[in-house]
């Protein structure tokens, strides 16, 4: 079995999707080291923002409030992605559904910086809180995609 990676000469092919449009796709799979880093990332902006949650010196509801905010954000942001992606390969996708799924990842975002900037923390928790969330959502959009490429793939070597 011969793999493509993101570095290989590209390979144009157009495919038909199940609503019969025609796409554009490139033959490639995303590289190991990518899909790595991508599950690293993930799981170290997801450790650090937990571990940072556990150590903090606030009230348990408190906690629960921003680690609701992680989990509300990781799952809007997937969602967007599979939205984003569904549209470019011709798959049906709501128009509610795309809506509701960017209005989520940004409310996640926005509930985030309200409850940091009304928080009793230092500016450094602030920043730390901020980051590791931002990193766990990028992380959690390149490791669906990633996967996302990979079945895609996949499907196209089974043909």
């Amino acid at each position: 079995m011969k793999y493509q990676f993101s570095n290989d000469e590209k390979e144009e092919k157009i495919v038909e999707n199940a609503t019969t449009k025609k796409a554009v796709v490139f033959d490639q799979k995303p590289t190991p080291a990518f899909m790595g880093a991508s599950w690293i990332a993930l799981l170290a902006g997801i450790v650090a923002f937990c571990i940072g949650l556990f150590n903090a010196e606030m009230e348990l509801n408190e906690k629960g409030y921003y680690f609701t905010i992680l989990l509300f954000g990781l799952f809007s942001a997937v969602s967007v992605q599979k939205n984003v992606r569904d549209k470019i390969e011709g798959l049906a996708v709501t128009e509610m559904y795309y809506g509701i799924s960017w209005f989520a990842a940004l409310a996640s975002i926005t509930l985030l910086v309200i409850g940091l900037w009304n928080a009793d923390l230092e500016l450094s928790e602030k920043g730390f809180y901020s980051m590791s969330f931002i990193l766990s959502l990028f992380s959690a959009i390149a490791v669906q995609k990633n996967t996302r490429d990979k079945k895609f793939i996949d499907n196209l070597e089974e043909k």
